[in-house]
Order: structure tokens, then sequence, then C-alpha cells
């Protein structure tokens, strides 16, 4: 290797080095989603045609796999409440193809399909697209449970699209599916109290009042987001979203869509 190679890739080692560290492993975290997404399923291994998939949708827990209780994952809390509400708690599987479990069911008449990423949080996006492209659902009809600092708990309420707010989980799934459109149920856990740092936090488990605040909040989200999901008019269309970037191309952010929806546990 010449000398001049070796001074090229020193400047760009030290360069990215100057950079924030938060944007350092933005930047890493977006290559793993890419490496990851490398193969996606063919939507032909569902076994159902486009026609079909009219009323199919696809109901996502966020969070970091083994880790239940935790804050962060209170998403997959949510999600395992509506599977027992839908009356298929035993019936997860484990699928390779999506980095996931899943579970297929009918709530009237819409099929639903149920997804705990098995991957980290930063990363969760990678299984939410792979099984997306496998039961050729589109990104509107994907709905994404995760937690939310800016929500005490107690509350939470209903996001048609927009930003991801700084939620690493959300993040990989708009840099995945390459739009924001997806609707979110974003479940409260509040901000750290004092000098707790907030990644020590969300990592943390509930406290046993919490917990019995969670519980009754659990059961409100589903019936929340059931009465949502059966909606015959998407609430987001993609041209509402923001595609990602390609080619270094400049983006257009689409605008917040706060939603009205918003409940609190009493």
């Amino acid at each position: 290797m010449s000398n001049t190679k070796v001074r090229d890739i020193w400047a760009v080692v030290t360069k990215a080095f100057k950079l924030p560290m938060a944007l350092i492993r933005r930047m890493i975290t977006k290559l793993i989603n890419r490496v990851l997404m490398s193969a996606l399923p063919s939507p032909k291994m569902a076994g159902h045609t486009i026609a079909a998939c009219n009323r199919r949708k696809m109901v996502v827990g966020l969070g970091n796999p083994g880790m239940n209780g935790s804050r962060h994952s209170v998403g997959m809390a949510v999600l395992t409440t509506l599977a027992e509400r839908l009356g298929t708690p035993d019936s997860w599987r484990s699928d390779r193809q999506v980095s996931g479990e899943v579970i297929v069911t009918h709530f009237e008449d819409i099929q639903l399909v149920l997804l705990r990423p098995k991957l980290l949080m930063n990363v969760n996006g990678v299984s939410v697209a792979k099984a997306a492209s496998k039961y050729f659902i589109s990104p509107e009809h994907i709905l994404l449970i995760h937690d939310e600092l800016d929500k005490p708990l107690g509350k939470f309420g209903i996001k048609h699209g927009g930003s991801a707010r700084g939620h690493n989980g959300v993040r990989s799934c708009v840099d995945c599916l390459q739009t924001d459109v997806m609707p979110r149920l974003r479940i409260g856990i509040g901000r750290p109290s004092g000098k707790t740092a907030v990644d020590r936090y969300v990592l943390g488990r509930f406290s046993q009042e919490e917990q019995k605040v969670l519980d009754s909040v659990m059961k409100q989200s589903v019936d929340v987001l059931l009465t949502y999901i059966t909606d015959l008019q998407p609430q987001t269309s993609p041209a509402e979203g923001r595609r990602a970037a390609r080619k270094n191309k400049a983006r257009t952010l689409s605008p917040p869509q706060d939603t009205t929806e918003e409940q609190k546990q009493s």
C-alpha cells in the first residue's frame, strides 16, 4: 500500500473520531442495518397473493430480546397482552427468515401478523423490514409499539407517522423501510429523576407500583389498538411520510402528526 493511500485512510479515520459519538453510533447502526438487510425474504415465501394482502396488517412490539420487564421493552409487553386478547398467547413461533418471533392470526376480517424482533432495539428495523417483505405488508399498515420518554407513566397515544423523536428502534424501522409513515402506539414511561442516566433508566425494570399502573395501561392501550387497526381508512399514506435519502439526495421531512387519541390511565 502506498504512502498516499495510508495518509488518505488515516485522514478519514482522524476525521471520523472528531465527529460526535452519537453521530458515529448512528452511522455504525445504519451500516449494520444495511448488512443485515442484504437478503430480504421473497413475498412468495408467505404463500399469499397480493390481492389477499389488502386486509393484512402487522403489529410490532419493539424492544430488546431477553429483557422482558424493562422499560425499553414495554412495546413487547403490550404485544404479549394483545396476543392474549386474541386468544393466541402460546402461538409464537420462531422465524429465522424475519429474525423474530411471529404469530399469524385474524381479528374480525383482518389478518394480523404479530412480530417480536429477536434483534437488539437499535436494529429492530431489520426484522420489521424482513417481515414486511415476506408477508407483503406496506409500511402504512405496520403499527409500531414502543416506549416513550416524553409521556409520563400512565399515558399513551397513537402517533400517525413522522420522525423517530430520538427513539433508536423507531429510527431503525424508518431507515430499513425507507419511510416514516408507520403509525406508532407510544407507551409513556416518563423520564428519569435526578442524575440517573437515560440509558440506565430505560434498561431498568418497573417498580411494583409502576407495574400496577402499567398493567392497566396495557389493557387500555390494546383496546385503542384494536379499534385503530379495524378502521377501514388508513391514517397515513406513503405520500405523507418521509422517504429515506438515497445517493445523498436531500430529504424532505414529513410534518409531525401528533394524535388526539391520547389516553391517560385514571
